[in-house]
């Protein structure tokens, strides 16, 4: 196929219309709606056909280019609308053959729609006013009210054949007509160009985005506040107690990465009268519905008489619930071949707290919350305007467990051995520190770069949002000498994500005197951080870990020096040597938890060090009789295997105790120094 450049311009111009709309969550849901337009292309014969763009299935307007759209050739897709009827199947495999490029990506569920409607521009938009409107019980009465003639009212119809064309002939009936509302589901609107197909879709939102307004009684919204939101601080503090163990039961089936929200609208909804009763009449949109499932899970709590004891038995009790409530949905309504997917919920709502989403990736879980915030401004909408509706049951199940709907997700990329966990990286912007984080974040994981230089810990948590994508870092100040420090540090973790599954004790300073210049400031120094330091960050962590009840991992970096005794390094050694037996300890009272502890030991990390760069160089140099420059080279010649060693080789050691490579290995020290004889364990 063969695109001019003009049509390139054109394909420019459908691509930024996309993403404005989709830049704008109360127009365009993350993943949902669909764009077009129609244009005359050179096919491979050389032949100028009428072509339709339409972005692909699976990506999100916010986001996409144009090697999201689909190029297909009209002259094969118009004549079906003389067929009666058309399974999904058979509209998918049809469609692959109109492609005017096999290599695009499979085009829109909606594709039909796009290509029946007879206009050179449309938007199919799913904004939270106009599914609010679409949602309340009497919608049509009162879309005809604000639109006339204007409108095509379609009852609900799950996409497909039947929908584009049922859409197609309404249109076709009333030749005044500027725009469709589907109930239950969208809006479409049309145009001659771009600009005049975007501004249409924004004035018609806005037409009912202001009928809404001039209805609203914020004191009646929702039924009004029937509880009142906990102060910001006590709403945290029980959050950092209950995610954990909220982690810990969902993470039955797969682990899950939880994001928590206290926003107002969340707030106000969670605490209102009929907030609980609005929240099981189901999605409200049916593209929620793979991200957010049908309902939440509302947890009956007083925030005002109960206290946060009662609130963990409530979720407990309502997480059981929820899951075999799941399970009896799925049977009464699953078809043949049909999988169960996870049976906890995506979205747990808590009066005087806010909401949580649990998802596969901090991304998924923000984005299932997201949803949930279009879903109250939905509902907020449409019980301004009546009675707030939705799909029924079998409509729901059918949207839920739908394979063209399933294709999307089918196209995110396998998950990597790390997926779905989270690293507490003491240490994490030194150099050992950051080529762990990289290296787990490159495996699929989350990572906490926690550091006493929390600049350096912020700069590398951005380059890693940056390279990885959203939510795979966040940076937190720690000084691992302060236990309260180490507490704070640790709840940020679990407010990030819920938990966490691995703890990476690296944090690190070096000293080197003869024992008769030790002073006792560097003695206790020495103890400080690589000692106490260890301890306070392994407990924290193992507390977590024995509150999630997953099990988990822990890896400390130790050094050779643990197990040989270094000329001048005796606070240092020492320490070390402490380190090395915590980790044998916690590795026998973590058994019955699941919660392996091993230890990597490293010589001679010079690359990327802030200890290796300061006076320890100076100090090991003038040991050894050689100059500080002479170091690395006096390290690779003293190795039986002639090799310096680096900070990534040890981050691959970190990896082979956090993975499944080493499942039924605790207690155990993996020396990486590239072969000292003097410190071979005995």
């Amino acid at each position: 196929m063969q695109i001019t450049e003009a049509k390139k311009h054109t394909l420019a111009q459908l691509v930024e219309r996309s993403n404005q709309l989709g830049a704008d969550r109360s127009v365009c849901n993350w993943g949902g709606g669909n764009t077009s337009m129609k244009s005359k292309e050179i096919d491979f014969r050389g032949k100028l056909v009428d072509v339709l763009w339409v972005k692909g299935s699976g990506s999100d307007l916010a986001e996409a280019t144009d090697q999201n759209f689909t190029a297909l050739r009209l002259e094969d897709i118009l004549p079906l609308m003389d067929r009666e009827n058309m399974t999904d199947e058979e509209m998918v495999d049809y469609l692959s053959h109109c492609m005017m490029d096999s290599r695009h990506p499979r085009s829109s569920i909606e594709t039909l729609l796009h290509a029946f409607l007879p206009f050179t521009h449309i938007d199919h938009t799913h904004p939270d006013s106009i599914i609010s409107l679409c949602c309340t019980d009497h919608g049509r009465v009162i879309a005809e009210q604000i639109f006339g003639e204007r409108m095509v009212w379609v009852p609900y119809i799950r996409p497909g054949f039947e929908l584009s064309k049922k859409i197609a002939l309404a249109v076709q009936a009333n030749p005044s007509c500027e725009l469709v509302l589907m109930e239950k589901h969208g809006l479409i609107t049309w145009g001659e160009t771009s600009e005049i197909c975007y501004q249409h879709t924004l004035s018609v939102i806005q037409e009912v985005r202001d009928y809404i307004a001039k209805r609203i009684h914020p004191e009646k919204v929702f039924g009004g506040q029937r509880y009142t939101p906990l102060a910001a601080e006590e709403r945290m503090q029980i959050a950092v107690k209950i995610l954990p163990i909220i982690r810990g039961i969902v993470s039955e089936y797969q682990r899950v990465i939880l994001t928590f929200d206290d926003s107002p609208d969340f707030l106000e909804f969670v605490g209102s009268h009929v907030g609980p009763a609005l929240s099981q009449v189901g999605a409200a949109c049916p593209d929620h519905l793979v991200h957010t499932k049908r309902v939440p899970l509302f947890i009956d709590w007083n925030p005002q008489c109960e206290n946060v004891e009662h609130l963990i038995q409530k979720l407990k009790a309502g997480l059981a619930d929820y899951k075999e409530n799941y399970q009896v949905y799925f049977e009464k309504n699953k078809n043949f071949g049909d999988t169960m997917h996870d049976p906890y919920p995506r979205v747990i709502l808590i009066p005087g707290i806010g909401a949580i989403g649990t998802g596969k990736n901090k991304k998924m879980s923000s984005i299932a919350l997201a949803l949930y915030h279009r879903a109250v401004a939905v509902m907020k909408g449409a019980t301004t305007l009546g009675e707030f509706v939705s799909l029924n049951e079998k409509e729901s199940f059918n949207v839920e467990y739908w394979p063209l709907e399933l294709y999307k997700l089918s196209l995110a990329p396998p998950e990597l051995d790390m997926a779905r966990k989270v690293a507490f990286v003491t240490g994490g912007a030194g150099g050992i520190g950051s080529s762990t984080c990289r290296r787990f974040v490159q495996a699929g994981g989350h990572v906490v770069v926690a550091d006493l230089a929390f600049e350096n810990a912020q700069k590398l948590a951005a380059e890693l949002v940056e390279t990885h994508g959203e939510g795979v870092a966040t940076a937190v100040a720690l000084d691992v000498t302060q236990e309260e420090k180490v507490q704070q540090a640790m709840e940020q973790a679990i407010l990030e994500y819920g938990g966490i599954d691995l703890l990476v004790s690296n944090a690190g300073l070096a000293s080197s005197a003869p024992i008769s210049e030790t002073s006792l400031t560097e003695w206790n120094k020495n103890v400080a951080v690589l000692g106490t330091g260890y301890f306070l960050a392994a407990r924290a962590a193992f507390t977590v870990m024995q509150e999630q009840g997953i099990g988990g991992n822990m890896v400390f970096i130790t050094s050779k020096n643990a197990v040989y005794a270094g000329a001048n390094a005796a606070a240092y050694s020492a320490a070390k040597a402490m380190e090395s037996h915590l980790a044998r300890c916690l590795a026998v009272e973590g058994g019955p938890y699941g919660i392996r502890v091993n230890s990597v030991m490293p010589d001679a990390v010079l690359q990327g060090s802030a200890i290796w760069n300061s006076q320890w160089r100076e100090e090991r140099a003038r040991t050894y009789g050689i100059e500080p420059h002479q170091l690395e080279d006096y390290y690779r010649r003293r190795t039986l295997l002639k090799v310096n060693v680096f900070p990534d080789d040890i981050a691959e050691a970190i990896l082979f105790f956090a993975s499944e490579k080493s499942a039924k290995t605790t207690g155990c020290s993996l020396t990486v120094d590239g072969g000292v004889a003097a410190a071979f364990t005995r």
